[in-house]
């Protein structure tokens, strides 16, 4: 599937996580080395170290690194204020985040619309930022998808002119679709074009 690159805003493509590096800020300016947490008993500068290790391991929304901190029983004040010295270097960035998370995950998981924006709540991006960064997925680019993962998952062997055995087949099918993000109707549409496509090839090719 091809996501659209036609939405760049100025911004690199994202990296797929657990292949992430966190960027140098607009200005060119560093963040600090982490300090040892074990020496170091400022809050800010654990709270620095954490979000750095965090960043470095994958790319994290600002709410992912806000329960991180949290758990680490880091000072609400002292989070907020770190995060934010983050965001102002662009090395928390949850725009950026959300175009990297739909074009990774429509392309690995060929998950839809639907899933995507669930996903993007749980992760604290705001509906309005989680919609611009879907409109990077076409209503054609989903649809795509959705038939390569039918196609893939369909057994050879099947025999789809027994009713009984195409109506169980085509339930499997959509409910996987279901699993993906896709609306029960456009779940059952595409696995019956998929069905009717694969019957009418078997039919010629066994006249």
């Amino acid at each position: 599937m091809t996501v659209s690159s036609s939405r760049r805003r100025g911004r690199g493509a994202g990296a797929g996580e657990g292949h992430w590096s966190a960027p140098a800020s607009p200005s060119g300016e560093s963040a600090p080395p982490p300090p040892s947490e074990d020496r170091e008993a400022d809050p800010a500068s654990v709270a620095r170290a954490i979000v750095l290790r965090q960043l470095t391991s994958a790319p994290k929304s600002r709410l992912q690194l806000e329960r991180k901190l949290a758990e680490r029983n880091v000072p609400e004040d002292v989070a907020a204020a770190v995060l934010d010295r983050f965001e102002e270097v662009k090395l928390v960035d949850d725009a950026e985040f959300a175009d990297m998370w739909v074009r990774s995950r429509s392309q690995t998981r060929k998950l839809a619309k639907g899933a995507l924006r669930r996903e993007l709540s749980e992760k604290g991006i705001d509906p309005e930022m989680a919609a611009s960064a879907l409109e990077q997925l076409s209503d054609e680019d989903e649809e795509a998808a959705a038939r390569q993962l039918v196609e893939r998952k369909l057994r050879p062997g099947l025999d789809l002119t027994d009713r009984a055995e195409r109506d169980k087949v085509a339930r499997r099918l959509a409910s996987m679709l279901a699993r993906k993000g896709y609306q029960p109707s456009q779940a059952f549409r595409i696995v019956g074009e998929v069905l009717d496509s694969v019957s009418g090839s078997e039919s010629v090719s066994g006249s």
